[in-house]
């Protein structure tokens, strides 16, 4: 009980904090120079900027439809917490729109800035399972229909929409170009800070001396090694391939592990975007 107390306050904190912090940069960065945030807060300072309606009630508005639709369609936690997200965006863009100055400046500096800013706020938020709504449940429900459209692609094509639109509004067509790259920037900020103290290198290992290279590998990086047989598909041999996990920056000490005991080893290396386990990030 008390754990999930502790939960439900860490989520709230964490929302709080995240909502804080996109709100100051669209109304410090992004709209005062006409950078688009894309997504529903996009159309909603497009909205802004024409009728002077405060831009967190129309995301609001924009939302109840989304929502709505999501519960019906989705259900669950997910869709619960993302209403409360979202109520916690809009509070915060109107507040802050009015506490907080608009910084006008260089267009480079305010979307990188103001992308920065908004990838830390997103990334406080999705780490807490929720989202700020829109676009990206649209998205979800499209991609259970047409499964051929991936999340990322709908998202994307949704995103060059309302760059498009607010390039037009703002009669500015340097505007799309400043709004791709906060995009951009909160992009690669969210990924650091989602998946990049967690991405690693996966090592495929085919050798003739799998157990010395295995002790190899234990000693000198301190990683486990898991074995697993294979057949070769042109000899019709049967072999001992090894495939061990490590962090980006042990994957040399495991070439060199390797190679002490076999020159000829076959050796395949590939990214690992996510690594849970032991070692490396523990599930919460």
């Amino acid at each position: 009980m008390k754990r999930k107390k502790f939960k439900v306050i860490t989520d709230i904190l964490f929302f709080v904090i995240g909502a804080v912090i996109y709100s100051v940069a669209v109304n410090v960065f992004l709209t005062p120079n006409g950078i688009s945030p894309g997504g529903f807060t996009g159309v909603a300072t497009v909205v802004n900027h024409i009728t002077s309606i405060p831009t967190g009630a129309m995301l609001f508005a924009f939302n109840i439809p989304v929502l709505v639709l999501g519960y019906i369609k989705m259900g669950g936690v997910f869709i619960i917490k993302t209403s409360f997200v979202t109520a916690l965006v809009s509070f915060s863009l109107d507040v802050s729109a009015r506490l907080l100055p608009s910084l006008k400046t260089d267009g480079i500096l305010a979307s990188m800035f103001g992308g920065i800013l908004m990838g830390l706020g997103l990334s406080l938020i999705l780490l807490r399972g929720a989202t700020t709504g829109g676009i990206d449940i649209i998205a979800k429900l499209i991609n259970k229909k047409h499964r051929h459209l991936s999340v990322g692609k709908i998202i994307l094509m949704a995103d060059g929409v309302v760059i498009a639109l607010n390039a037009l509004v703002y009669k500015n067509a340097e505007s799309a170009l400043y709004s791709i790259i906060a995009m951009y920037a909160a992009t690669r900020m969210m990924d650091i800070l989602l998946y990049g103290a967690d991405k690693g290198k996966i090592i495929y290992i085919v050798t003739a001396f799998p157990d010395l290279v295995c002790r190899e590998i234990n000693y000198k990086v301190g990683r486990g090694v898991t074995r697993i047989s294979v057949i070769g598909g042109y000899t019709g041999e049967t072999r001992t391939m090894l495939m061990c996990t490590v962090r980006v920056h042990e994957a040399a000490a495991v070439h060199d592990a390797v190679k002490e005991y076999d020159e000829h080893a076959f050796i395949i290396v590939s990214d690992a975007g996510e690594i849970i386990g032991e070692g490396f990030k523990l599930q919460s």
